[in-house]
Formats: structure tokens, sequence, C-alpha cells
């Protein structure tokens, strides 16, 4: 018998097992390739535990994508927290490249499976993205009434930002070479800060 035994898990740590499981599950072999079988032995519960904590396989997905999204979204909120100027802007978009694989799974069950789902894109679309758009929004409505940014329309910006922000979470494996160094990704994320700080016309004054 052993002298030290790993004591008994809380229900809430079997739910993160299994949900953490079905991330990779569903990132590798895709929603309809995964059985609750495969979830049962990837997370190292018996079948019936699934059932115990999860109405059915499609609750699991709802529950992965849902909580990955907040996941960004509270990074969002950290982030836009620390966004003082131009630089800080770049630092946070290459934060979004080089944690990219923290997060990868989680992007990959997101946006593949919520094409196969309506429900679950409208779940995402109203639990989740309206959310970051109204956050993002009293962000830069702030910063506008604070000087910080020209006015315009608010919500418009906070929805290019949203848009950059996740162009620079998917950049290293789509717009950037795969093995592209740490100088590149921040030259990029210095290049997508410019814009969307300055556009892209020249200054008239200096035609």
């Amino acid at each position: 018998m052993p002298l030290f035994q790993r004591p008994p898990q809380t229900e809430g740590e079997t739910r993160t097992r299994i949900l953490r499981a079905a991330q990779r599950l569903f990132a590798r072999r895709g929603y309809d390739g995964t059985t609750t079988h495969d979830l049962a032995i990837e997370a190292g519960v018996a079948e019936g535990t699934l059932f115990r904590h999860f109405e059915n396989k499609k609750a699991i997905l709802v529950e992965v994508v849902t909580q990955g999204w907040v996941g960004l979204l509270t990074d969002l909120l950290t982030e836009l927290s620390e966004m003082g100027s131009s630089r800080a802007i770049a630092q946070v978009m290459r934060k979004r490249m080089l944690n990219l694989h923290q997060n990868a799974d989680m992007l990959r069950v997101c946006f593949l499976e919520a094409q196969f789902h309506p429900d679950l894109r409208d779940r995402i679309q109203t639990e989740v993205i309206s959310k970051m758009t109204d956050v993002a929004e009293a962000f830069f409505q702030t910063a506008m009434d604070n000087g910080i940014y020209r006015r315009m329309n608010p919500r418009t910006v906070a929805q290019v930002f949203l848009g950059m922000f996740t162009v620079a979470g998917f950049s290293r494996d789509t717009i950037m070479p795969e093995q592209s160094s740490p100088a590149a990704m921040q030259e990029m994320a210095e290049g997508i800060a410019d814009i969307f700080l300055h556009g892209v016309l020249a200054d008239s004054s200096e035609a």
C-alpha cells in the first residue's frame, strides 16, 4: 500500500479535467469525430461521470467554447487597462502572437465548430463577442473623452480593434511564417498598432 495517496478530486476539478480533455480531442478530431467514450478515456473518468456533470456531448462543447471566449475577454480587459500609448498597443498585439500556442486548441474548436452549430455560433455572438465589443467601446469612449483619441463612433473603433486583436492572435500561424523570430513578430505588432492609430493615408501636410 503506498504511503501517499492522491486525495480524491473535487467535483470542480473533475469538471475541469473533462473540459480540458474535450478541448484537446475536439481540436484534434473534431466534435463529430469524438465520442463520449473517447472523452471519458482522455479525461481519465468513467463515462457515467461525464453525464453527471454534463447533459450530453453538445453541452460539453458549448461549455468549452464559452469558457474559452470568456478567458479571451478577461485577457482583453487586462490588456486594455495597459493600453496607454501606441507602444502599449503594439505590446498587446505582440502578446497575442506569442501566446497563440496557449489558446490554439480552444480557438480551433471555437472557429471550426461554430460553423456547424448555429446555436453555438449564436451563443458566442450574444454572450461573448457582444460583451467584448461593449467593453472595448467603453474603453475607447473614455479615451476619447480624455482627449487620447479623436472623436468618432467608439463602437466602430472597438470593432476595428477587435478585428486586429483577432488577426494578431492568428498571425503567427497564418500571416507570418511559422518560424518567425521575436523581432519579426514585434515588427508586425508595431505595424498593426501603427495602422490602427494612424491609418494608411499619407499626411497631406507632407505632400
